[in-house]
């Protein structure tokens, strides 16, 4: 699993960089050795951790661009844990925040706080799905307005007969 995740940071990060040169952002990963392998498709998983991570990156931009806080630095935090029979991924960042009246809705379908042409409202609906419908997990999100998003994803070893990752 760990392999998936660092591949997937890669991933959002290059591809961050692609889009915008003056993109920075200090990431963070601490990944448990005894993560092991899970049962997953590996490219659906990898569209999750892609979602979450560009989520994470484009809330710490907008923070970074909008706040006039001396020293504040962009922050996407990625980790997984062994729990034994499941490995829980997180992916946190020190963007802006959720507001309660919007945490409840960010895994409804077409529901986006961003602005047009920025966002599709698709994305944590559609890792929603992949993660509790296909591979048997969960996905949950703590939020403090100002200060921080994470997202804990929860995935079973074994989620039927898919390609270990």
């Amino acid at each position: 699993m760990n392999s998936l995740v660092e591949e997937s940071v890669n991933l959002a990060y290059h591809g961050a960089r692609a889009e915008n040169q003056e993109f920075k952002i200090m990431l963070e990963r601490s990944f448990d050795p005894s993560a092991g392998e899970v049962n997953v498709f590996p490219q659906e998983m990898t569209r999750v951790f892609l979602n979450l991570l560009s989520n994470g990156f484009y809330a710490t931009t907008k923070r970074s661009a909008e706040t006039q806080e001396q020293g504040y630095q962009p922050t996407v935090s990625v980790a997984t844990r062994n729990l034994d029979n499941s490995v829980e991924i997180t992916i946190r960042d020190n963007g802006d925040g959720i507001p309660a009246e919007v945490k409840e809705k960010i895994f409804h379908p077409f529901f986006t706080t961003k602005p047009p042409g920025k966002g599709t409202g698709l994305g944590l609906s559609l890792s929603h799905d992949i993660v509790v419908k296909q591979h048997g997990g969960f996905i949950e999100v703590d939020t403090l307005a100002g200060e921080f998003t994470e997202f804990r994803v929860i995935l079973p070893r074994s989620a039927g007969s898919k390609a270990a990752a």
